[in-house]
């Protein structure tokens, strides 16, 4: 069976391209890479301990070097060098930004470098998934452990040396986090699912092409039910998912649902994984293909857009895999109300175009 990607943004925000080669959205596949200048940039960031900031965007699908920018004084530290950034920042304009947060050489340049991700709340909504989705592309090609701290702004405001320190003190002044702290995180996150596992709430993980989706046996079930059972023409069952504070796939909700209630049953203020069997006829037969919708609304946190697109496609992947499915059609919207009737409808029931025939024109004296 063919797989149509089809996203869909608000009437304001600009259409995602589709990749022909993989008939995925090129934003959130991220068919992006780094290019040889950007690698060549970040060695001299590397190496140059008295260059504070690496500033990055994304040009013609590539990563590329914005430029960089040097401690004030050979004393400067982080707090006092941020003001630097401000002529930078723009208001609808996304950005990467790789800090040194300190001029003097560490035993590991890593211990000092710190990757921040402005995405602010204006940007387009195009722009926002594209560099969300790429973050982890432009970690993983220089090299994640060369970074200890990660930060998501969304206002130049957070970036000043006030912001800064706010953000160090949110949420009971937790800081961010060190590379050994996360590591030390991960391994408590695991200890935690083998004690639970104990205790009968099994967890599963999924391997979908490197990353590893990671869920209970709520959501396997939930998903391997999406193939049974009959509905009426237009109706069929919605599995819905969302991702947990540990980054693990959990149920949000199973519906029996028609193509007219569909939006209703979809969350409107989180982002949500949606799995629909949709159940129709073609030619006079009953046919139940399965669609992946995900929703994002406007109002979600740079970080929930961040995790939902990093995870997205192998979220797909394990679905199929465990359900025994494939993914007949896939939507993207910011809000549920996006997915109508009409759009189903017309994406399995394509109007037929009339097309009319060549009339060869008469030669001259002929009657």
């Amino acid at each position: 069976m063919r797989v149509l990607v089809i996203t869909f943004h608000p009437p304001s925000s600009s259409h995602l391209q589709t990749n022909p080669a993989t008939n995925q959205p090129r934003a959130m596949q991220s068919g992006i890479s780094a290019s040889p200048t950007l690698h060549t940039s970040f060695h001299t960031f590397l190496s140059t301990p008295s260059l504070f900031a690496l500033l990055i965007t994304i040009t013609s699908e590539r990563l590329e070097p914005l430029t960089t920018l040097p401690f004030p004084t050979p004393t400067s530290t982080l707090l006092t060098s941020l003001p630097t950034l401000h002529e930078h920042l723009h208001p609808n304009r996304p950005l990467y930004i790789l800090l040194r947060s300190s001029s003097s050489s560490p035993s590991s340049p890593s211990e000092t470098l710190i990757a921040i991700t402005y995405i602010p709340d204006a940007s387009p909504v195009r722009q926002k998934t594209l560099f969300a989705s790429t973050r982890l592309t432009l970690l993983r090609e220089l090299g994640q452990d060369k970074f200890s701290q990660h930060y998501f702004p969304t206002e130049a405001k957070d970036l000043s040396p006030e912001g800064w320190e706010r953000y160090e003190r949110h949420e009971g002044g937790e800081k961010p986090l060190t590379r050994e702290e996360e590591v030390l995180g991960e391994v408590r996150r695991k200890e935690g699912e083998e004690g639970r596992g104990m205790q009968g709430r099994r967890a599963h993980v999924q391997q979908a092409e490197g990353m590893k989706v990671v869920w209970g046996e709520a959501v396997r079930e939930a998903v391997r039910g999406l193939i049974l059972g009959e509905g009426e023409r237009g109706g069929g069952k919605v599995v819905m998912l969302k991702i947990d504070a540990d980054e693990s796939i959990a149920l949000a909700g199973i519906e029996e649902t028609d193509i007219q209630n569909l939006a209703s049953k979809i969350s409107a203020t989180e982002p949500r994984y949606s799995f629909f069997r949709y159940t129709h006829e073609v030619d006079g037969r009953e046919e139940s293909p399965i669609v992946f919708i995900y929703t994002c609304p406007n109002g979600s946190k740079v970080k929930e857009r961040m995790v939902y697109a990093s995870f997205k496609t192998h979220v797909i992947r394990a679905a199929s895999q465990v359900g025994e499915f494939e993914v007949a059609k896939k939507f993207e919207a910011s809000s549920p109300e996006e997915i109508t009737p009409e759009m189903l409808e017309e994406e399995f029931h394509p109007r037929q175009e009339q097309k009319q025939g060549f009339a060869r024109p008469k030669r001259p004296g002929k009657r």
